[in-house]
């Protein structure tokens, strides 16, 4: 039986030791004929490696690794290229490590490609010899595959004068390949994030940027029809509706893929659902980002974004939601294609997985709760059997739980949002179905929650006001549910002095029939009943 490639990221070993492998040669073919300068990014174990080393198998002419492979009879293997190959995969805090690790990939191709540069001090100059020797060495022009391009920044945007020198470090290098236009065949860089092109890439602005580009969708990660082709006999007793649920759905703007680790892993644990994926990198920059700016959590239930806001950053203007997307914490759910021009794309968790442990990450980093705090079990039952009273107390706990420096931290009296989003990160970990700021023809819902034939619509307030229970009442938010199952209007007032629960109201309404009819009464929770 073929072994699965768990971790493998390098073509021969892949094939030469009879791994499973997902072919990918004939969009390789394809990029190879329609163009020469390319840019993919993808989330971290996606197969971005993987590829790149696929492609420099097919410019070195290793045809026998081809064997029963698209490409195998569409590629000229009497022609070969020479390769140079940067992968910016080790870690570098600082600016000397960062010039050492450049200097160590440069002398690695050097002693591959038997070519001495004339000062290895000079990383630019060193860049530019390689090419050229190379181009003159083998006669042929030169490959240039970049990996990792953007993890010099990354690593260190928790220190951004060290994040904009290594911006401006590879910015001189990326300028090199450019000016050595003449002597190159084809350029690949991939990375996890997409930074603005004139932020890195103003030196090579020639780069045709293909992570949304519906041809190359499935570049990286797995199909449906790869699930059930290369791995079905070690699928054949699963549920592939919930592997589906769990594991599919990122898209880029093409058919939606698996990401291979979360396949691989699920597999090889004996088909057993976990969160392999988000288990392998706690995104902590994203979410110090999320506390920093009291970002307001509801909004990732239905957040909409102009396409241009996917287009790049810089790390001198950091916004959430694109690092949100091309970290692979949320994918695009759907287009919209705007009567002005252009497009908008709504995103939202690509699956199960993500959903249920980016919002435990969530959780934890907002509240830093290190005594009890109450199960998802005991969330998830309530809410399944409308019981009411008990979702007061399993929340009341929960904001009790929560240590008084954290309150601190967050400026909470000042802000509404945080008690909002510690309930949302906390309902969205449960991987139901959520709308945040519900629109309807009288105003918008807080929260929207929908769990079997139970709906929740949830206002919030803070320090008074008005009662959210009479909100919701007095605009018939319940109206837009007419027929669809039992409501449940929750009023919850907080209270910033008391860092908890104030008073929390509700009633039922039947909705199972065209008229509007209160099944309970009123529940009121003051501060004395808690």
């Amino acid at each position: 039986m073929q072994k699965l490639p768990i971790g493998i990221q390098t073509f021969s070993e892949i094939r030469e030791e009879e791994y499973r492998y997902v072919d990918k040669t004939k969009i390789a073919f394809e990029l190879i004929n329609n163009g020469k300068y390319y840019f993919l990014s993808r989330p971290r174990r996606f197969g971005k490696s993987l590829f790149l080393s696929t492609l420099q198998a097919v410019f070195e002419g290793k045809k026998e690794l081809f064997l029963n492979l698209y490409i195998h009879d569409a590629w000229d293997w009497q022609t070969t290229y020479p390769v140079v190959n940067m992968s910016f995969a080790g870690v570098a805090r600082n600016i000397a490590a960062m010039q050492q690790d450049i200097r160590n990939i440069l002398k690695d191709n050097q002693e591959r490609l038997n070519i001495n540069c004339r000062s290895e001090e000079d990383t630019g100059g060193c860049l530019r010899d390689l090419i050229r020797k190379a181009s003159e060495q083998y006669q042929q022009k030169v490959v240039i595959l970049v990996d990792e391009y953007d993890k010099l920044i990354l690593d260190n945007l928790d220190q951004m004068e060290v994040a904009r020198e290594a911006r401006e470090i590879l910015k001189d290098l990326y300028t090199i390949i450019k000016d050595c236009d003449e002597y190159l065949k084809f350029a690949f860089f991939t990375g996890v994030s997409k930074f603005a092109k004139v932020s890195v890439f103003s030196g090579l602005n020639n780069l045709s940027d293909i992570s949304l580009d519906p041809r190359y969708a499935t570049i990286c990660g797995y199909t449906q029809d790869d699930l059930e082709d290369v791995f079905i006999d070690l699928l054949h007793d699963v549920d592939m509706e919930k592997v589906r649920d769990w594991y599919n759905g990122y898209n880029f703007l093409g058919e939606k893929v698996y990401n291979p680790f979360d396949i691989l892993l699920f597999i090889d644990k004996g088909c057993v659902f976990n969160t392999y994926w988000f288990a392998t990198g706690t995104p902590t920059f994203l979410l110090k980002l999320i506390r920093q700016n009291n970002y307001f959590l509801p909004r990732l239930a239905d957040l909409r974004v102009e396409s241009s806001l996917l287009d790049g950053f810089d790390i001198d203007h950091i916004r959430l939601e694109p690092i949100l997307f091309q970290a692979g914490y949320l994918t695009i759910q759907e287009v919209h294609e705007l009567e002005f021009g252009g497009f908008a794309y709504t995103l939202y968790y690509p699956n199960r997985e993500v959903a249920l442990s980016f919002n435990d990450a969530l959780i934890r980093f907002l509240t830093d709760a290190t005594s009890y705090t109450p199960t998802k079990t005991d969330l998830f039952s309530v809410l399944k059997h409308g019981d009411i009273e008990s979702l007061k107390d399993v929340l009341i706990s929960l904001f009790s739980s929560i240590p008084y420096n954290n309150y601190v931290r967050n400026t909470v009296a000042e802000y509404e949002g945080y008690y909002a989003s510690v309930i949302y990160a906390y309902f969205a970990s449960l991987g139901i179905r959520i709308i945040a700021e519900d629109v309807t023809n009288t105003g918008r819902i807080d929260l929207t929650i929908f769990l079997n034939d139970n709906i929740y619509i949830i206002e919030f307030k803070v320090d008074g006001g008005t009662d959210p229970l009479e909100q919701i009442k007095e605009r018939k938010y319940a109206q837009k549910y007419v027929g669809q199952g039992a409501v449940y209007l929750v009023g919850i007032l907080f209270s910033s002095a008391k860092k908890n629960i104030e008073t929390f109201s509700w009633e039922k309404i039947d909705c199972h029939s065209d008229n509007v009819c209160i099944v309970n009464p009123s529940h009121q929770n003051d501060e004395e009943d808690m």
